[in-house]
């Protein structure tokens, strides 16, 4: 059966996506709006009976002097992935980015193809027996994800040599979750390790409050961002740029993000974003003072978000990216060792494909991607 391909609307677009369990929040119409420097496009395809079946949002970045464009799907599009005949899905997409002057397309599956359990890492870090994840045995695997992989090779879509491992992607393709479906609260904490725990009963009895905050309180979150930016040596995106997301997630959709601060003694130590799609929800962006951690606010707050997307009905807390390392000397080490405490599972997505439909531009585009 045959699938056609047209622009949708936004009303259209949210639709579709109200109807599935999941999806990507760069896969939803609003997230066009907090990437306004890109131009956005949102395309539906469409059954014999005109029924919308898949949906994508894609970012169209332009290159310097030229009406060219990078057409970008961030951990979309939401189509049937394991079709066999994946071409009726694909093919019509790239002939209509072509056409509006896409000269090279990046998409990322939002299909997981291994899964590990924070026992099974911990066991492989205590005994040194892997310095990455790839190196270990999984959990589970899915082995249409491995089909679907080599029907993208087979069609000319391009991975990375590595595989696209860490953070080399545009999103991450290693990602730390903590499943809440069929689990109680009790199960779930039951799941955090013994350091876990106790920080979390080390704030309770230190007097950590968590509050949800709005709009006006984003301000208190950026000075604390900003703050980390300095101490984990990163670019900090501007505070209007947070006001931009709050304002069109929100529109969209008053739970779509949220805002959560921890107090102690009247002074906020803490604060994070959290975003919503269907049963998802992410941490999205974390920040921290540098004094009073030993009252851990950052444990108190995780603990908050993981409690308040369980009463939102969420299948998946998804504490987003990890670099694939096992090794403690290296510097991403830190971030698995901290989401592992959370007795969750390190999940490895099929990773980000590119399609070169003008290979001189997309090879042009790829120096100069190595070298900034």
């Amino acid at each position: 059966m045959s699938l056609r391909l047209r622009t949708i609307t936004r009303e259209e677009h949210l639709a579709f996506i109200r109807t599935r369990p999941s999806a990507s929040h760069m896969q939803v119409p609003s997230w066009g709006d907090v990437k306004s420097e890109w131009r956005t496009e949102s395309i539906g395809w469409l059954d014999e009976s005109d029924q919308l079946v898949g949906a994508g949002l894609v970012l169209y970045r332009q290159l310097p002097k030229l009406k060219r464009y990078l057409a970008y799907l961030p951990e979309g599009p939401v189509i049937d992935w394991f079709d066999r005949d994946l071409g009726r899905w694909l093919d019509p997409m790239l002939a209509h980015l072509k056409s509006q002057g896409a000269f090279s397309v990046k998409m990322g599956p939002p299909v997981v193809i291994r899964r590990w359990n924070a026992p099974t890492i911990k066991e492989a870090i205590a005994g040194g027996q892997a310095k990455r994840l790839r190196d270990l045995e999984p959990d589970w695997y899915e082995p249409r994800a491995f089909e679907l992989a080599e029907r993208l090779r087979k069609s000319g879509w391009l991975q990375g040599e590595d595989g696209g491992a860490g953070f080399g992607d545009v999103q991450p393709r290693y990602v730390f979750q903590v499943p809440l479906a069929n689990r109680s609260l009790d199960d779930v904490q039951k799941g955090f390790n013994q350091l876990w725990r106790r920080n979390i009963k080390k704030a309770e009895k230190s007097g950590v409050e968590v509050v949800q905050g709005g709009y006006e309180d984003l301000a208190v979150f950026h000075k604390l961002y900003v703050v980390t930016a300095e101490r984990d040596h990163f670019t900090p995106r501007p505070l209007s740029y947070f006001q931009q997301m709050w304002t069109a997630l929100t529109a969209e959709d008053p739970n779509r993000m949220r805002l959560y601060l921890a107090y102690h003694e009247g002074e906020p130590l803490a604060a994070t974003t959290m975003l919503t799609v269907g049963e998802h929800v992410w941490y999205s962006y974390g920040a921290s003072a540098n004094h009073k951690r030993e009252v851990k606010p950052s444990n108190a707050i995780q603990w908050r978000m993981m409690r308040d997307s369980y009463a939102l009905g969420g299948s998946i807390y998804d504490l987003r990216g990890i670099s694939d390392t096992l090794d403690e000397d290296d510097h991403l080490f830190g971030l698995i060792q901290f989401k592992v405490g959370t007795g969750g599972q390190a999940a490895e997505y099929v990773g980000e494909w590119d399609f070169p439909l003008n290979k001189l531009l997309h090879k042009a585009l790829d120096i100069y991607m190595s070298r900034r």
